[in-house]
């Protein structure tokens, strides 16, 4: 398990995120894929506010695909701490604007 503190784009801020190196282990194929969508009018909202041009705001859909997590269980997990962290923040430093309910980030907690 490695960690490290990373931003997904230039203008988010770093947050501490684990991972397995690819090299150091043998895949295996996910049982279930989790797919998280968001809406158009969210988008449109982190693009602005991050200051991102939305290149696919002049298209017409509800929803586009933000993540597709491998798992291997057929329930939805809950949300990793850290992304809950980084949702809280305000859109214009990369998250979501979404406030941290406590009792999901203790629930998360106990399940990572």
């Amino acid at each position: 398990m490695r960690s490290g503190y990373e931003a997904r784009r230039a203008n988010e801020l770093a947050v501490l995120v684990q991972w397995i190196d690819i090299n150091e282990v043998q895949p295996q194929k996910a049982k279930f894929l989790d797919i998280i969508l968001y809406s158009k009018a969210q988008i449109t909202l982190e693009n602005a506010a991050t200051g991102v041009d939305d290149v696919h705001g002049a298209e017409d859909y509800e929803y586009g695909i933000v993540s597709v997590k491998g798992q291997d269980v057929d329930f939805e997990q809950p949300m990793q701490p850290i992304t809950m962290m980084r949702n809280a923040l305000g859109k214009e430093y990369g998250g979501s604007g979404v406030p941290l309910d406590l009792d999901k980030y203790r629930a998360s907690v106990e399940f990572w």
